[in-house]
């Protein structure tokens, strides 16, 4: 599409959800902010859907250490390109979908801007509102399964297979020729069996490690990518064989030395967040050919996105939401349209 300069149909300000300041309760604000003004390989985005995630709930919780406040929420979006300097791909009237900056504004806002080796175009084929449960779950998803080395033939216990990035994981997991073990509650077995695992195990199970071992056998799981955190993480590494590996997509806890001897694993981090905060261009670009395969994959029909759960844009309707987003116990993916 040719370069068109739309700026006189841009208005100057715009409503955003603002966290005035972090707290336990999540309560958020609505502002008037100004349109962001866009330089150089920067795009302005006009929002259409903003996707939430845990990561959205705990910032919101207990702050980050580069934000200045109010700071607009937000990491997953969709839209369009509604302004680009000449020669800047994608274009105006691009339909885009990207990971913000973790330490910059967020995307809970009429417009947003982003660099443009950022962002990947979605096809004409695809929802702008699938296309916003697509970018932190399924990016997760596809660099844990690259820190794990998952190949044909290999054993991956995935943690909470319900979950959006878990859903993403046995799917991706089984093109890649794995044996899929998962976690998840009753009520979620016939879903995450039909995404693809091969064994699946109620997480509240008291017997839980037991059943596990009987299927698995002695050997231990070559690879697990483990979502929870804590002592999930501990069960986890006991696990796995000798010198397997494992993905963590929370902070590690305390290990004992003594199992760190007995199964000396290679851990993995998954931080999407990273890639900005170390200004690594090579890995904000990677996140857009993530975005690319992601997006290849609907097209193709070989990904099964989460359900669906609308999110009104308003700050009552977001807390609420992040809210639940830290309860758990929903199945699906919370996604704002921006009006």
């Amino acid at each position: 599409m040719p370069h068109t300069d739309i700026l006189s149909t841009i208005p100057a300000s715009m409503r955003a959800i603002v966290l005035q300041e972090p707290n336990e309760q999540i309560t958020l604000s609505e502002l008037e902010l100004p349109v962001p003004e866009v330089t150089g390989n920067e795009l302005l985005i006009k929002v259409e859907y903003v996707g939430l995630n845990p990561v959205d709930a705990q910032f919101a919780k207990q702050g980050f250490c580069k934000w200045q406040y109010p700071h607009t929420l937000g990491l997953d979006a969709v839209g369009v390109v509604v302004k680009a300097d000449k020669g800047v791909f994608p274009c105006v009237g691009a339909r885009v979908m990207f990971h913000g900056n973790v330490g910059e504004q967020g995307v809970l806002s009429q417009y947003v801007k982003v660099p443009n080796f950022a962002v990947s175009v979605i096809p004409d084929e695809v929802k702008l509102s699938h296309a916003a449960t697509l970018p932190c779950a399924g990016m997760s998803a596809l660099v844990a399964l690259d820190k794990l080395q998952i190949s044909e033939g290999d054993s991956i216990l995935i943690e909470a297979g319900g979950g959006a990035v878990g859903q993403f994981a046995i799917q991706f997991a089984k093109q890649r020729g794995a044996t899929v073990f998962t976690t998840a509650s009753k009520r979620n077995h016939k879903l995450v069996k039909q995404l693809g695992a091969d064994m699946v195990f109620d997480y509240n199970d008291n017997k839980l490690v037991d059943k596990i071992r009987r299927e698995l056998g002695p050997q231990g799981f070559d690879a697990v990518l483990d979502s929870i955190g804590g002592d999930t993480t501990i069960r986890n590494v006991e696990l796995m064989r000798f010198c397997g590996r494992i993905a963590c997509l929370n902070p590690l806890p305390k290990f004992e030395q003594e199992l760190m001897y007995r199964r000396a694993p290679n851990i993995g981090i998954v931080s999407l967040g990273g890639a900005w905060l170390a200004n690594s261009l090579c890995a904000q670009q990677r996140m857009s050919f993530m975005g690319n395969l992601l997006l290849e994959n609907i097209v193709n029909n070989s990904l099964t996105i989460p359900d669906i759960i609308a999110v009104d844009f308003d700050a009552k309707s977001v807390s609420a939401a992040l809210n639940k987003q830290l309860q758990g116990g929903f199945t699906g993916k919370q996604i704002v349209q921006i009006s």
